[in-house]
C-alpha cells in the first residue's frame, strides 16, 4: 500500500514537471511570436490627403497628356508615404462639400496626416450657382477644412491656385487676385502653413515667357492621340508642367521647414 502511494506521488511529481515545462515552452513560444510580430509588422504609412480641382487631379487615360500636378507630387515620396489624391475636375470648395467628397476626406483623416488644399479656379466662377462662391464663402469653406483637420490632429497646408497662362502685351495677368489673396489672409489669421502657388507659378511662367510657357500646358496640334482636333488649353497642365509644379511644391516644403519635407525621396 505504501509502495503504491509512493509511486503515485512520483507520478504526480513527473506530471507537474512535464506540465510546467510545457507551460514554459508554450509561454516562451508565444513571447517569441509576439516579439517577432512586433518587430516584423510593417510600419504605418504617413498619409497625405490632397484636395483640389483639375489642376491637381488624377486624370482619365483618355485625357492624356493632361496631368494634374498632384500625380507628379505623389511620385516624389517613397513607399513609406501614402498619397490620397481626392482632387476632381471642375470642383470648387463649395461643390467639393456638397458632393460628399469632403465628408470622405474628413472621415479618413487620422492624427499625423497631412492635408493639402488647393482650390480657386472654379470658386471664382460666381455665375455658376452650384460651383462659384464669394470670397467670404471661399474663406469660410477653407476655414472649415482647416479646423476639421486640426480637430483630427492632422496637419493642414493651404495653397493658392496655380497661375493660368494668361498674357497681355507680353505680361502675365494674375487672374486669381482676390481669391489668392484670401488664402494668404486666411493662412496668416489661422497660423496655417501656406504655399503661394499663384506667385511661384506666376514667376515660373514669366521667366519662360509667353512662348516658352506653352511647354507646361495642354497645347497639342491636330491629329494628337486623345485630341484629334488639337487643343489650346492655358489652364490644364501637361506631363512636364505637372512635374515642374510638383518640384516647386517640394522646394517650398523644404524652404519653409515643413516636416513633411523630410519624407521626400531626395534633396532637390
Amino acid at each position: 500500500m505504501q509502495k503504491n502511494v509512493e509511486i503515485q506521488r512520483i507520478n504526480q511529481h513527473k506530471y507537474r514537471t512535464v506540465m510546467n515545462k510545457n507551460f514554459i515552452y508554450g509561454f516562451g513560444s508565444l513571447m517569441v511570436l509576439f516579439i517577432l510580430f512586433g518587430f516584423c509588422r510593417p510600419p504605418e504609412k504617413l498619409t497625405i490627403w490632397m484636395m483640389g480641382d483639375s489642376t491637381m487631379a488624377i486624370k482619365a487615360e483618355n485625357k492624356y497628356p493632361e496631368t494634374g500636378w498632384g500625380v507628379a507630387f505623389a511620385q516624389l515620396f517613397g513607399d513609406n508615404v501614402l498619397v490620397k489624391n481626392t482632387a476632381k475636375n471642375g470642383r470648387s470648395t463649395k461643390s467639393f462639400i456638397q458632393q460628399g467628397l469632403w465628408d470622405t476626406v474628413k472621415q479618413g483623416l487620422q492624427e499625423g496626416d497631412y492635408l493639402l488644399v488647393q482650390f480657386g479656379h472654379n470658386d471664382e466662377k460666381v455665375n455658376k450657382p452650384n460651383v462659384g462662391v464669394t470670397v467670404d464663402e471661399y474663406k469660410a469653406n477653407l476655414t472649415l477644412f482647416v479646423q476639421a483637420a486640426r480637430a483630427k490632429k492632422a496637419n493642414p497646408i493651404l495653397m493658392t491656385p496655380i497661375a493660368r497662362r494668361s498674357f497681355r502685351n507680353g505680361k502675365l495677368i494674375n487672374t486669381h487676385q482676390a481669391y489668392a489673396h484670401a488664402v494668404m489672409e486666411l493662412a496668416d489669421s489661422l497660423d496655417v502653413p501656406l504655399i503661394d502657388l499663384t506667385t511661384l507659378t506666376g514667376e515660373l511662367l514669366t521667366a519662360k515667357g509667353e512662348r516658352g510657357s506653352k511647354d507646361y500646358f495642354l497645347h497639342l496640334p491636330e491629329g494628337s492621340v486623345n485630341y484629334p482636333d488639337g487643343v489650346v488649353d492655358n489652364t490644364h497642365l501637361n506631363v512636364e508642367g505637372a512635374g515642374t509644379i510638383a518640384q516647386l511644391v517640394a522646394a517650398a516644403l523644404r524652404r519653409q521647414g515643413i516636416p513633411l519635407a523630410k519624407e521626400l525621396k531626395k534633396q532637390l
